[in-house]
């Protein structure tokens, strides 16, 4: 069994925030391969469901942002998992905007999410890095990354999101490059 979160804050002012992406990302895996009604748990959502032949529980922590890792961390040790079982779906400055990278450990780059998640199990974790963009200075990157994306970007947010939902069984497996790869050609199409 797997359990893949997807990172945000909740309520419906932060739905459309690039900070959202990763709520955004869990929610169109579950519409996509079908997953079970959220139950509410481990201080979020969670959803049960199978991509590929693989068991996963998606979750999205309900506790902001900062404090992800509470809802994380009782997930974890609730089915007796360890971090190997994680994988967690999240916006990245660093990468430009609808690229997709994984990668396992790592530093948090400033991610409130991803430190409070470090903060209560470890970094060894896999995350999809999902691509937000940089808005060019620091100053002004709290602005960016809770503002909603543009109409002009909906489009693009829309085929990423499906692309992550059609390629996520090579996630499932374990096959991150193969995942990166198809999902490149993909969204080159």
């Amino acid at each position: 069994m797997q359990i893949w979160v997807g990172l945000g804050n909740p309520g419906p002012r932060h739905a459309m925030q690039r900070h959202n992406v990763g709520f955004m990302a869990v929610d169109v895996l579950a519409d996509m391969h079908d997953f079970g009604p959220v139950q509410k748990k481990f201080r979020g959502w969670l959803q049960e469901g199978r991509i590929g032949n693989e068991k996963v529980l998606l979750l999205k922590p309900a506790t902001f942002m900062n404090e992800s890792g509470r809802s994380v961390g009782e997930a974890l040790r609730f089915y007796k998992l360890g971090t190997d079982a994680l994988t967690v779906f999240h916006d990245e400055l660093d990468l430009a905007p609808f690229k997709v990278k994984v990668k396992r450990g790592g530093g948090t780059a400033g991610h409130n999410g991803l430190r409070s998640i470090e903060r209560h199990l470890n970094a060894e974790f896999r995350r999809v890095r999902i691509g937000i963009g940089h808005p060019g200075h620091k100053d002004r990157v709290h602005g960016y990354v809770l503002g909603n994306y543009a109409k002009a970007e909906q489009d693009d947010l829309a085929y990423m999101l499906g692309a992550i939902g059609a390629e996520a069984h090579w996630l499932a497996e374990g096959d991150d490059a193969r995942f990166m790869g198809d999902l490149a050609l993909r969204m080159q199409g």
